[in-house]
């Protein structure tokens, strides 16, 4: 298994640049560089038809609209280990994949670590997801048409609202975009074995993370924190699976694909050889990355019209 060239170019630089990992800064630190490799390479700025700040009830979002009319809707919860990142730094990827996708996006700006542990963040993707198809007409969207979706710790919220709807009184969802999430806290998976260290994100990394986020481990097996471990997905929404070869996460998000479809779920898996975990946020330069969003955008548009 060979990272791609071009990315093994990006994680030298950034390792010239900050050979610091994450799990020696403080949050604070790590809030101001920005995630675990300080890769410089981003997702190009993409003008969309409008953008919008609301509140999720309580919760601050961002509303990206592609074009005019009604439209599918994405709620979007962002990467960060649950500790790093917002609607801010995530702005010119949701940008990318309204455009991509046709969907309107509402980025949600849900708590963070260490200052609101688990299951905060859960319970927020849930509440914004909730409000976003009870206020589907003033955002401009179809509520039969409504999805969740997220990368990395913001997969794992994406499928953990996914679980919190069919369980509680919804709402429907129509589909779910988990793109390299965080579906479990086993750290010695093959994935993790053959990724621990030197291609951005690391195991030490992702161990600092949990232990920010859920530090009260005997409470990281609860479903609504490794999904994974839930006993039975069957009733869930169709999903989209985005992983990267090279990522320690890759093997617990092919498990979950796995059990859904044995659960009667279907599941479209769009795997890329060669990548890291972080690569479609770097599509400014990555040719795979920018694929990516193509890809992952019509896989949207086919699932949700």
């Amino acid at each position: 298994m060979t990272v791609d060239p071009q990315i093994a170019r990006l994680l030298a630089d950034a390792v010239a640049k900050d050979p610091r990992g994450i799990e020696t800064l403080s949050v604070a630190d790590a809030r101001i560089r920005g995630g675990s490799a300080p890769v410089d390479a981003i997702v190009a700025f993409e003008d969309v038809a409008e953008t919008r700040d609301v509140n999720a009830g309580h919760i601050p979002a961002r509303l990206y609209r592609p074009s005019a009319g009604t439209l599918p809707l994405l709620v979007y919860f962002h990467g960060g280990g649950w500790v790093v990142g917002s609607v801010k730094t995530s702005d010119n990827y949701c940008r990318a994949l309204a455009n991509a996708s046709g969907c309107a996006v509402l980025s949600v700006d849900y708590c963070l670590a260490p200052e609101h542990e688990y299951p905060h963040a859960a319970d927020d993707a849930y509440a914004a997801t909730r409000w976003a198809a009870e206020h589907a007409s003033e955002l401009g969207v179809d509520p039969g048409r409504l999805a969740v979706g997220g990368s990395s710790a913001g997969g794992n919220l994406a499928a953990v609202a996914s679980l919190m709807a069919r369980e509680r009184t919804g709402p429907r969802i129509a589909l779910q975009l988990l793109h390299v999430p965080v579906m479990d806290h086993d750290f010695e998976t093959a994935s993790y074995r053959e990724n621990a260290t030197g291609r951005g994100l690391t195991r030490a990394a992702m161990q600092w993370f949990w232990g920010h986020y859920a530090p009260d481990v005997a409470r990281r097996d609860e479903p609504y924190a490794s999904p994974l471990g839930a006993k039975d997905l069957r009733g869930l929404p169709p999903a989209i699976l985005v992983a990267a070869e090279c990522d320690p996460l890759r093997d617990e998000g092919r498990a979950y694909a796995h059990r859904l479809r044995g659960d009667g779920v279907a599941v479209a898996t769009l795997e890329y050889p060669g990548m890291v975990h972080s690569f479609m946020s770097w599509s400014a330069v990555v040719a795979t990355a920018r694929r990516a969003f193509v890809e992952v955008g019509a896989a949207l548009r086919e699932r949700l019209g």
